[in-house]
């Protein structure tokens, strides 16, 4: 991540994860970023760990089209934070890098730490950081929607159904 910090210190505690440094650089490169991913990074809820649309905590549950020009990327909610899903639609994509911390671990990314979208010649990159790796996507832009769970074929009710046993959703 070019700014945000995944790794901050404040006072004697550090591991801090602080945004701040991309969100003071967000309105200066806005401009620069195609629509879709300009209106999903300046998002006031993206980096808001207490909002229920912040990208913090969910985690990766499939990719589609890895390796064409279009690619989808999907994250299933956390229970204890969000009431829905968070599906990426990625179009004219040129790379698509996945850097797991183990290789054993293959696309597993883990839960998601946060993200960060900065211009690119070829139109934006997303970099999304999990505690067991990152994902890179290189694209002319993108589209981030917050989809409801149930209304996913059988995948949504266990999801639901999992939270409610956990205690949670």
């Amino acid at each position: 991540m070019q700014y945000v910090n995944l790794d901050a210190q404040v006072g004697d505690l550090s591991g801090i994860l602080d945004p701040a440094h991309y969100l003071s650089h967000l309105p200066s490169i806005s401009g620069d970023l195609p629509p879709g991913a300009r209106a999903f990074a300046t998002d006031t809820d993206h980096y808001d760990f207490r909002s229920k649309r912040c990208v913090k905590d969910l985690t990766l549950r499939a990719i589609r089209g890895a390796g064409g020009e279009e690619m989808e990327v999907e994250f299933q909610h956390n229970c204890w934070k969000h009431d829905r899903d968070l599906v990426v639609r990625y179009a004219g994509v040129s790379s698509f890098i996945v850097d797991p911390a183990d290789e054993d671990r293959g696309t597993e990314l883990g839960t998601v730490i946060l993200d960060e979208i900065l211009p690119h010649k070829d139109g934006c990159s997303h970099e999304i950081a999990g505690w067991d790796g990152t994902l890179t996507i290189v694209c002319r832009d993108l589209q981030a929607t917050w989809t409801d769970p149930l209304l996913k074929q059988g995948v949504g009710a266990t999801v639901h159904g999992a939270c409610r046993a956990a205690g949670a959703g």
